[in-house]
This record gives structure tokens, C-alpha cells and sequence, in this order.
């Protein structure tokens, strides 16, 4: 959110060219890190489908396969940043195109670098709905938190729809969405410095059978 708002001016691809060219690492650490946190993801999913799978195996297996269709997506969506930033430098196979072309081909690869994120969104939206059920059902995590992932997962899919029907509005409904992605925030924060207990909801279970 924050490099594209520093660099990318909207209808200006000789601008975005030029704030691109200048601030080179800042376009390859927006990159970098993309692909860092697409891989993190993997392991955090395995992670929470281990935690959470006790709940109900079925929503746990759905949350694992939505998170296995939306990270290549996101990684394959780099490909377009990259193709913006080798434009961008006017390698020497893209001599056959004039500046303003090669431009306006690197805005076309940010263009589509968007797409994609709208696209991947659906699914983080999808899964984020299906985590926030399984947090609510269990016994061991607040069920605010559960509540807090629902509208975070609905806001995303709220984006995805805007950014493919109306995407004019995008930028406006992602303002107004920020506060709900911070359940995400939240529920990282409340797993790391609290933790989460599954074996009270073994307990509950046991109880249950030997009554």
C-alpha cells in the first residue's frame, strides 16, 4: 500500500517511470516483499490448520485449499512488477520500443499488477470468512476475534468486487475498509503475546463423553 502510493501517479506513466527509475530499491523492496510474505503465509496456514483443524476438519481443510489457490496467484501477480521495472530501465532487447512506449507498456504491467490483487482478494476474503468461523466455534479463542475476522474477510471481498465493477471507488472503499483489516492485526497480536489453548476444548470434549 504505502510504495505504490509514493510512486505510482494514475494516468501519468511518464511520472510513474521517472518516480520508479529514482527510487529503484524501494519498487524491488516492494517486490521482495511480496514474495516474502506470500511465502510466510504458507507457513502460518499450516500452522493455524493445525491448530484449528480440531474445531471441524471440513472448514480446516476448506481454509488450506483457498490459501493453496491464492498464494501462486500472488506470486505469479509479481511477474507483472517486475515486467514494469525491466521496462522501466529499457533493457537493451527493448530497444525496438521509444520511452513514452515502453512507459506506457509499464503502466499497463501496474495496471495489471492491480488486477491481480483484486483478484487474489476474493480469496483472502474467502479465507479470512472461513478462519473467522472456525475462531468463533472454538473454545480456546475470544469469539470478538471471530467476529473481527468475518467483516476483515467481507471488506476484502467488498474490494475485490469494487475493484472489478467500479474500480473508480477502489481507493475510497479501501479507506473506509482499513479499520476492518485490522482484525488481522489484532488476531496475530492475540496469538502471539496470549496464545491459544486447544486443549481446554479437548477437555470440554472428554467431559462431555465420560458424562
Amino acid at each position: 500500500m504505502y510504495i505504490p502510493s509514493k510512486l505510482i501517479v494514475h494516468g501519468n506513466a511518464a511520472a510513474t517511470a521517472n518516480n520508479i527509475a529514482a527510487s529503484e530499491m524501494l519498487f524491488r523492496l516492494g517486490i521482495g516483499g511480496q514474495l516474502i510474505c506470500q511465502a510466510g503465509w504458507i507457513f502460518v496456514a499450516l500452522a493455524l490448520y493445525h491448530l484449528l483443524q480440531g474445531v471441524n476438519r471440513w472448514q480446516a481443510s476448506l481454509w488450506m485449499i483457498l490459501v493453496v489457490a491464492s498464494v501462486p496467484i500472488a506470486f505469479l501477480n509479481e511477474l507483472n512488477s517486475i515486467a514494469a521495472l525491466a521496462l522501466v530501465r529499457g533493457a537493451d532487447f527493448q530497444s525496438i520500443f521509444e520511452k513514452p512506449q515502453r512507459e506506457a507498456l509499464a503502466m499497463l504491467f501496474l495496471n495489471l499488477h492491480f488486477q491481480g490483487i483484486v483478484v487474489v482478494e476474493l480469496f483472502w476474503g474467502l479465507c479470512l470468512v472461513t478462519l473467522a468461523l472456525l475462531v468463533y466455534r472454538s473454545r480456546f479463542l475470544p469469539r470478538f476475534l471471530g467476529v473481527w475476522l468475518a467483516i476483515d474477510g467481507f471488506a476484502y471481498l467488498v474490494l475485490s468486487l469494487t475493484g472489478v465493477l467500479s474500480p473508480q471507488y477502489y481507493d475510497q472503499v479501501l479507506t473506509y475498509a482499513q479499520p476492518a483489516t485490522f482484525g488481522e492485526v489484532v488476531f496475530m497480536l492475540w496469538l502471539v503475546i496470549k496464545g491459544a489453548m486447544p486443549t481446554a476444548l479437548d477437555a470440554t470434549a472428554s467431559s462431555s463423553a465420560v458424562g
